[in-house]
């Protein structure tokens, strides 16, 4: 499955973002740890990293089934997709840490930030967004130093079974010849993913360094870490 023949409706396709200083929180970086690095971000969504990211120094390549859609497409859906997001949150309030952000108006206004610098950078430099159907990705073994991963895998353990999570994470890991960072570790209704300690041995077996580890951000309940895997240095 690839091309158009493999795409998502876009209706399917909730197109919202996280911003640049968000991604360097959930992931424990620093602006230094970027520069001059090859980093795949997957699935990137509406996330502006690879614009500011690349603004820095850094060469990040950017992934999602999204991208088979136009910026001008995107761009709508994307403002459509926030309005809908903010109005639902209204209800669930309460699964929510307000410290980061102290208002759902100050979330909205970041939520519309990250829209707007991925969809400038994607019109400016179409390149850096690839579409692609996970689980299977369009480079080059160990092509990336880093490669991150968020609300995706985990998230949605619900519609996304074990046998996909394990698919997507290798092959993440196929095109890494470094680090994978996952984040965060919990379902949408905050639980810890059900099956993470199975694939965590699975990983290990394989020969990876696997962590556990908490990080500087917190914005759905409980949702404070995220998941490194390495190669193991020969």
């Amino acid at each position: 499955m690839s091309g158009a023949e493999g795409k998502l409706e876009l209706e399917r396709i909730v197109f919202i973002g996280r911003t640049f200083e968000e991604y360097l929180q959930m992931f424990k970086l620093k602006e230094k740890d970027l520069v001059g690095r090859r980093i795949l971000d997957c699935p990137a969504g509406a996330c502006s990293f690879t614009a500011i990211s690349n603004q820095l120094g850094s060469d990040v390549t950017a992934a999602d089934i999204a991208y088979y859609y136009s910026a001008d497409e995107l761009e709508d859906k994307g403002v459509q997709d926030i309005e809908h997001a903010m109005s639902e949150l209204v209800k669930v309030q309460g699964n929510f840490v307000w410290d980061y952000f102290k208002s759902i108006e100050d979330l909205t206004q970041a939520r519309s930030r990250a829209l707007n610098d991925n969809i400038r950078d994607q019109r400016q430099t179409p390149e850096r967004y690839v579409p692609v159907i996970l689980p299977n990705l369009p480079f080059n073994d160990e092509d990336f130093d880093l490669t991150l991963s968020a609300h995706f895998l985990f998230m949605y353990s619900d519609r996304l079974d074990y046998d996909f999570h394990l698919k997507t994470i290798n092959e993440l890991m196929r095109v890494t010849r470094g680090e994978l960072r996952i984040f965060p570790l919990v379902d949408l209704s905050c639980k810890r993913y059900e099956h993470l300690d199975r694939l965590i041995d699975e990983m290990v077996q394989q020969g990876f360094a696997v962590e556990e580890m908490e990080v500087p951000y917190e914005f759905q309940k409980g949702a404070n870490q995220m998941l490194s895997i390495r190669r193991m240095k020969p």
